[in-house]
């Protein structure tokens, strides 16, 4: 069984796919721990209500101790691979390097288009349709010291539709990155998609 951490911003619907997947037996994973800078997210509320362990740590609880506090609440709860889900804040050191090469997150477009610093939520959306591409998707990604540039484990593409607005792209999209993300973990649970998980796993 995987264990799972993640780390989320605001409302946590993939981390909830996720965690319905690990409830429902298609995923062998546990969710143990949910970080959040937002003590608000809908993401704390959720990990509550499934009686995981939930943290509020951010710039304002912790200031430059901050990625030192995130590195020991993940590592309190032994999480092994760890699940970005529309977290709105660049990892520290401390996390990259201990978790190098399993440190996930999905982005709403077919990278490397429409990926980098500043693309996010609606303005992936925005920015597909202003260029009037065709198709877009979701894709997940190992996550490193840059914005969406890390090695791609999975994509699914999702057809842009003539007179879609952001807001029914992003539904469309959005419905896909709650399948693919659960399903490429599924993929690294059975070791489909080699990372590097701990030698000895408890």
């Amino acid at each position: 069984m995987l264990r799972l951490g993640f780390l989320a911003s605001h409302t946590g619907s993939n981390m909830q796919a996720i965690i319905d997947a690990c409830t429902a037996g298609t995923l062998a994973a546990e969710p143990c721990v949910v970080v959040s800078n937002n003590s608000q997210s809908g993401a704390l509320a959720r990990a509550r209500q499934a009686n995981i362990a939930a943290y509020h740590l951010s710039a304002q609880t912790h200031g430059e101790a901050l990625g030192g506090a995130i590195l020991a609440a993940l590592q309190r709860h032994r999480a092994e691979v760890i699940c970005l889900a529309g977290y709105m804040k660049r990892l520290g050191a401390e996390v990259l390097t201990a978790y190098e090469g399993r440190i996930l997150n999905i982005h709403p477009s077919l990278l490397p288009k429409f990926g980098g610093q500043g693309m996010y939520g609606m303005r992936v959306h925005e920015a597909v349709l202003a260029a009037g591409e065709q198709e877009s998707g979701a894709t997940v990604h190992l996550v490193d010291e840059e914005y969406d540039q890390g090695r791609v484990l999975a994509q699914e593409k999702v057809p842009v539709k003539a007179g879609d607005a952001p807001e029914t792209l992003q539904k469309r999209v959005l419905a896909v990155e709650h399948r693919l993300y659960a399903a490429t973990l599924v993929r690294i649970a059975a070791g489909k998609i080699p990372i590097p998980l701990p030698h000895c796993r408890a």
